[in-house]
């Protein structure tokens, strides 16, 4: 059986600062994960705090769960821990997305504990079939991103098929790369490689930039 990983998109109030918005979702939400059947592995990454000196961001951090199969992680979105886990989320938080997704690791290198992790929110261009737009962003766009030299994880995370039969999606999938700080990001940005990478967007991407945020992992102890 193939691995499944499930994400959420995560809003907090807008009465709730992000110190006080993190630190909930990491001490007091994250007892309630622990009980969730037949969750591996849990991480939740958490906007720097830098991010907001020109104000909110569109969400404030995301939390990924994995499972050790699809049939695993729909058992435990119907179980009574889930609900638990989502009525806990929602006293906190102004809004959250639920998506599984699809994960394709482009570079694969081990992440430094200072990481920080860098998370665009992806639509295909208008007018693309999906089908196409997978492709390219995998086997085009990855590959040519692969390059830029500081980066040292870079993995796309499609949305599962399964979530296009009903009502448009909110995202085709999310961007996540990993720099050792900040610092290297920028340095990454100075390239001829991002340069390539950015000028290779317009084939498949809508025009201007997607938006991102920059956080750090927490990874969590389900023991």
């Amino acid at each position: 059986m193939m691995e499944a990983k499930l994400v959420r998109l995560v809003r907090r109030m807008p009465d709730l600062a992000p110190g006080a918005f993190h630190a909930r979702w990491r001490d007091g939400h994250s007892a309630l994960v622990r009980r969730l059947p037949g969750v591996r592995r849990y991480v939740q990454s958490h906007a720097l705090l830098q991010g907001y000196a020109k104000g909110p961001l569109l969400f404030d951090g995301i939390d990924e769960f994995w499972f050790e199969s699809a049939d695993a992680m729909r058992a435990a979105r119907k179980s009574a821990a889930w609900t638990s886990v989502e009525a806990n989320l929602a006293e906190f938080s102004g809004e959250f997305v639920t998506i599984p997704v699809d994960v394709h690791v482009i570079k694969d290198n081990p992440i430094p504990a200072s990481a920080v992790k860098n998370i665009e929110f992806v639509n295909r261009r208008p007018g693309m079939d999906l089908h196409s737009f997978r492709r390219y962003w995998r086997e085009t766009h990855g590959p040519i991103a692969s390059h830029i030299p500081p980066l040292v994880r870079y993995e796309q995370n499609h949305l599962a098929l399964e979530e296009y039969e009903g009502a448009a999606p909110a995202f085709d999938g999310l961007a996540i790369t990993w720099f050792r700080s900040t610092a290297d990001m920028r340095a990454g940005a100075a390239t001829q490689a991002y340069a390539t990478t950015r000028a290779d967007e317009p084939n498949f991407l809508p025009d201007g930039h997607l938006p991102i945020i920059i956080t750090r992992e927490v990874e969590i102890d389900l023991a």
